[in-house]
């Protein structure tokens, strides 16, 4: 009797922490880096006019590229903080025919299903 009384009361205390939040802390979840990490001061190097030599130098080869030939360049990173929100930062570069670089997007944002 006393044993069954001992694990109901375990099966229970087990049951109401496992919903907790507290709980959700305990358990290692690492943090996931994807992508082509590019901090603030390499970015700020990168001016118009640069041909895709210069670029690919200072920034490294980018993640994506456009298969249909436009030359358009993405350097994704994306961050999963183990117990945090997801982040995702984007470099979109375009260059013209030449390879000489046109224009320069920078867009963070947060996927739509974290």
């Amino acid at each position: 009797m006393r044993c069954k009384l001992l694990t109901a009361a375990t099966v229970s205390l087990v049951m109401l922490t496992a919903g907790c939040s507290m709980f959700e802390r305990i358990v290692y979840r690492p943090d996931i880096n994807q992508g082509n990490y590019l901090t603030p001061a390499s970015v700020s190097k990168i001016h118009k006019g640069m041909t895709q030599q210069q670029v690919s130098f200072t920034l490294g080869t980018p993640m994506l590229t456009d298969p249909f030939g436009s030359q358009t360049w993405y350097y994704v990173f994306r961050q999963a903080p183990g117990h945090g929100k997801v982040t995702q930062e984007t470099l979109i570069l375009t260059f013209d025919s030449n390879g000489v670089l046109t224009d320069i997007k920078n867009e963070k944002s947060l996927p739509e299903n974290q």
